[in-house]
């Protein structure tokens, strides 16, 4: 059985779309390192350098690969910076949403009663008004930065952890281990950690790697409307914003950072879709047997 096991494992690795890892991978690379892969400075103003195009261009040189932008900022060296942005704000912002989620579909599903009823209706109230509004007021509150925009995707987005783990406890709760566990005399805090969330962790991972994705939409949406993260630190948002004023004399300012935006999120969630398949044993079995 557990031979088996690890080949079906190895064979889920295997069907990794190595594209999207290898986009990913280029991401996290840029965001740790991007003072030494940046070829000049992401803030530096150059207006002898305005609106420069890409180096293919018969204008463009060799010193800016992508070109610049209306104050001679190098926009390869601003998109590099700006993936520490993304990176940190979808990784922390899916992280505590998960975290907050979690924690009250876990209490919600096990201890249901009054408690259950008041978590539900919270979480309907939550599900029901829409968050760029919800966030763009919260933003207006607490200010600007990336640790309020963190801040403000778990306060818009921990509903749907919420509800998706409390079904799983509602159905695991029921089965005869628990049951024996309750007997032992164990700890409800206990049952949960050691017993419940174990259970439930495989969806709840699938659904957090889909939300990174919709973390760096959210921060560049509230870039691009100018309530994300403030002037000077570069955004990938906040460079589509700026560009649109000159979308048609200087295209690049727009066109490299949204593609970035929609490359980056499109590899997390086909990464997304690997890992469901891979958590699921019956699509894990299926890729051993074609295998």
């Amino acid at each position: 059985m557990r031979r088996v096991k690890v080949n079906e494992i190895v064979t889920g690795i295997r069907k990794l779309p190595l594209l999207p890892v290898i986009m990913l991978l280029t991401v996290i690379v840029c965001a740790v390192f991007a003072p030494f892969i940046a070829p000049l400075d992401p803030t530096g103003i150059d207006l002898n350098n305005v609106l420069r195009p890409p180096f293919w261009s018969a204008t463009g040189g060799s010193t800016y690969i992508l070109g610049t932008d209306n104050l001679g900022r190098d926009v390869l060296s601003r998109i590099i910076f700006g993936s520490r942005v993304s990176v940190i704000v979808g990784v922390a912002a899916a992280g505590f949403a998960a975290a907050f989620g979690v924690t009250l579909g876990l209490i919600s599903g096990y201890f249901g009663g009054r408690l259950d009823s008041l978590i539900m209706r919270a979480t309907d109230i939550m599900l029901a008004l829409p968050p760029i509004l919800i966030a763009l007021v919260l933003v207006v509150v607490l200010g600007a930065s990336i640790a309020n925009v963190v801040l403000v995707y778990a306060l818009v987005n921990w509903a749907q952890y919420a509800r998706l783990v409390r079904g799983g406890v509602l159905s695991v709760k029921r089965r005869d281990f628990i049951s024996l566990t309750v007997i032992a005399g164990c700890s409800p805090t206990r049952i949960l950690l050691k017993h419940v969330l174990p259970n439930v962790v495989g969806t709840v991972l699938v659904v957090a790697t889909l939300q990174v994705g919709l973390a760096i939409l959210f921060e560049s949406t509230l870039s691009f409307l100018g309530m994300g993260v403030p002037p000077p630190t570069p955004t990938w948002g906040c460079m589509v914003s700026e560009g649109r004023s000159f979308i048609t004399s200087a295209w690049w300012l727009t066109t490299f950072p949204g593609l970035a935006i929609v490359f980056t999120v499109l590899s997390i969630n086909l990464a997304g879709d690997w890992l469901a398949d891979f958590l699921d044993p019956m699509r894990r079995q299926d890729y051993r047997l074609r295998a």
